[in-house]
């Protein structure tokens, strides 16, 4: 056995030890208020959809004029839609490491994305993440190197409802370390797909791997049909293990790699599209993609109903970033009216739909303005699953009370960091979301920006020198912030 995986036994083995003592004070705590503690075949179940890249505006009941998504249309007519809701990062990673920790990337160390083995994700011999800095050739700043996986140490929401007597299952994508680090690592029973890539090597089976290597496959998924569709074969595996597990609780983490490049859509719903009269967007190819991942949802949802358990399942749909353009001139999508794309720090690389529906216990067809992050879905569902949960152990607010009962308005500050270059026009960056207004502060010296999101939601109109005082207060707020997450800092040469 190998260094690394030595290390990753032992960090196991740690882990186990200090989620049980968690978990044992929790439901300490729990018995002594009288609350429920050990689950059963009556209690909730939980579907939680992550799709990767799908932007604000990429469904139809969040303003699409041109991509088709029905049953998710209908979800949020049964459920509640949140139109203030946020990515914990611009970019996959960070985002999805906040998810499963309840944590600020600031404070996971995960603020970029991960590279896999074939970009140079290499784990070095003595198996510890980066703690140094790149040095960025002729830019001004040193940025702190980002981590090459999620800790094993990390404790996630599969972790913790696995010890809760859930059955877990990750499906789809996962970009948060090689092999040592996989869902199965995390508290997950099954991995279906999750690896080190960040995108599939193909959308349809057989999934042929990038450059010809067997090495970079995803991981049970073998082969069983040619041409069938990877959203498809996920929406299979999200269904067979609803069925198989129905009579007990069950977590679903269903990771879609839909939307993420390489655009690749079935043929006939392609040519639907390309027939179709555009709208704000164009993308025949991206629009076959939305709507093979709204036939899958539909999917599910009917086997939830069919099956008698969808009153005890809560079912959570969010993207893990804003939507991709790239290219303008020939758009993947396009996130008006929020400014920008994947990757910035504007609205349309943050701001994402999400949807909750629990009939019965959620009132349908409810929109809220309440802002939510992605953090906020850990210490949610463990408040729902135990009847209490302590924030302070999270980065994340607790909103269980309030999706059951959506009438006064939540408030909070939010915010972002990237501490890394991205290309030409990105530098290191950190966020506060602040009321109405936004505050970007920059790293590398030049003037912030500010904006009234109530008054200017397209981010179009500067008001960093016409609100100093405001300026100096976020100012505030942000660096008591990075210094409570221990964020790591970029450095000047």
């Amino acid at each position: 056995m190998n260094k690394d995986k030595v290390k990753a036994n032992l960090h196991w083995i740690l882990k186990r030890l200090v989620v049980f003592v968690f978990v044992g004070l929790s439901l300490k705590g729990n018995a002594q208020d009288g609350s429920k503690t050990i689950k059963s075949s009556e209690d909730l179940n939980i579907v939680l959809i992550h799709v990767d890249d799908l932007g604000w505006t990429d469904l139809g009941v969040f303003g699409s004029d041109f991509y088709e998504t029905p049953y998710i249309d209908k979800l949020a007519e049964q459920g509640l839609r949140f139109t203030n809701s946020y990515a914990a990062a611009a970019i996959c990673s960070p985002t999805r490491a906040a998810l499963l920790t309840g944590k600020y990337p600031a404070r996971t160390g995960i603020t970029d994305w991960i590279r896999a083995r074939f970009q140079g994700g290499i784990i070095p011999e003595d198996g510890q993440n980066p703690s140094g800095y790149d040095e960025n050739e002729d830019k001004p700043l040193r940025t702190p190197q980002n981590y090459l996986y999620m800790p094993l140490e990390e404790v996630t929401i599969a972790e913790l409802l696995k010890e809760r007597g859930y059955k877990t299952a990750h499906i789809g994508k996962w970009h948060l370390g090689p092999d040592d680090y996989f869902p199965e690592h995390q508290g997950f029973d099954i991995n279906i797909g999750g690896c080190d890539l960040g995108q599939p090597p193909s959308y349809f089976d057989p999934y042929l791997p990038f450059n010809g290597n067997p090495e970079y496959v995803m991981p049970n998924l073998e082969p069983r049909k040619e041409g069938e569709y990877l959203t498809d074969r996920e929406g299979d595996e999200a269904v067979e293990f609803i069925r198989k597990h129905q009579k007990e609780p069950f977590f679903i983490h269903w990771a879609t790699y839909t939307v993420h490049t390489p655009l690749m859509g079935k043929e006939v719903l392609v040519e639907k599209y390309k027939n179709k009269t555009p709208g704000n967007q164009t993308n025949p190819t991206y629009g076959a993609m939305v709507e093979s991942l709204d036939d899958n949802i539909g999917k599910l949802i009917e086997a939830l109903d069919e099956l008698g358990i969808a009153d005890k399942t809560l079912v959570i749909f969010t993207s893990d970033n804003g939507g991709l353009i790239n290219n303008p001139e020939n758009p993947v999508t396009n996130n008006t009216p929020l400014r920008s794309q994947k990757g910035y720090p504007y609205e349309g690389g943050i701001r994402v739909p999400t949807i909750m529906r629990w009939p019965g216990k959620i009132p349908a067809g409810v929109v809220t303005e309440s802002p939510l992050i992605t953090m906020d879905m850990l210490p949610t569902i463990l408040s729902l699953v135990d009847g209490s949960v302590d924030e302070s152990k999270w980065d994340g607010m607790d909103y269980s009370t309030f999706i059951q009962k959506p009438t006064v308005p939540m408030e909070r500050d939010l915010y972002w960091y990237f501490p890394h270059y991205r290309g030409e026009d990105v530098v290191p960056y950190a966020i506060i979301r602040s009321g109405d207004f936004k505050y970007i502060r920059y790293f590398d010296e030049r003037n912030g920006e500010l904006y009234n999101l109530k008054e200017d939601l397209g981010e179009t109109i500067n008001l960093y020198l016409q609100n100093s005082s405001l300026v100096k207060e976020l100012d505030q707020k942000l660096d008591n912030w990075l210094e409570e997450t221990k964020a790591r800092l970029p450095q000047r040469k």
